[in-house]
Order: structure tokens, then sequence, then C-alpha cells
């Protein structure tokens, strides 16, 4: 986890456990007893499909504690979305809406 210019943090593949999407990549906290965390696998997963060089990251909440920490996380499911760089341009906790991930990418993908 670096803090680029002007305080935006930015994840890497160490952070993640996986290389960045090529446009942009959707990172999803979860946890094992989150009934929501299943509908935004799926969802995040059928957008990270239809959009080209678009990744999904799930990460276990539980696991990665620093992480979570770092990035404040309060509940799950929290989706970041990262542009190719690793910043963070967007989040939002519990369940998503497919369209307002979409348009989400779009401010990823500029």
């Amino acid at each position: 986890m670096v803090e680029g210019q002007h305080g935006v943090l930015r994840l890497g593949a160490a952070d993640l456990g996986t290389g960045l999407g090529e446009r942009a990549t959707l990172v999803h906290f979860s946890s094992a007893f989150c009934r929501p965390c299943a509908a935004t696998r799926r969802t995040l997963g059928e957008v990270a499909s239809m959009v080209g060089g678009v990744a999904h990251v799930e990460i276990d909440a539980e696991a990665h504690l620093g992480l979570v920490r770092a990035l404040r996380v309060q509940s799950t499911p929290t989706v970041l979305v990262l542009d190719a760089q690793g910043r963070i341009v967007r989040r939002a906790a519990g369940l998503p809406r497919k369209a307002d991930v979409i348009a989400a990418l779009g401010e990823a993908v500029k």
C-alpha cells in the first residue's frame, strides 16, 4: 500500500495477493458469515466479465486484518474500485447494484 500524490491511496499486487486489472480492479472485502457477500461476489464477477480489462478480487476481511484496518473497512461487503494504477476511485459498503458498479468503473477507466 502506497500513499501517492495528494494523499491518494494506491494498492498493488502485494496488497491484493494478485495482479491488478489492466483497466480497473473491483476489490471486494467479505467475511464467512456475510450473506450479502455472496450476491456481491456474483454481481462483481458479472460486471468484471462484461468489461474487458477489469479484474475482481475478493479478500477475506478476517484473514487480512492489517489491510482492513489500514483501509478502515468497517463492514462487509465493502467494495473498492481501483483504476489501472491501483488508486482507489470509489468505495461503497453494502450490497452494490450492478448499474452503480458499472458507473463507478466509468470513473476508473477514464
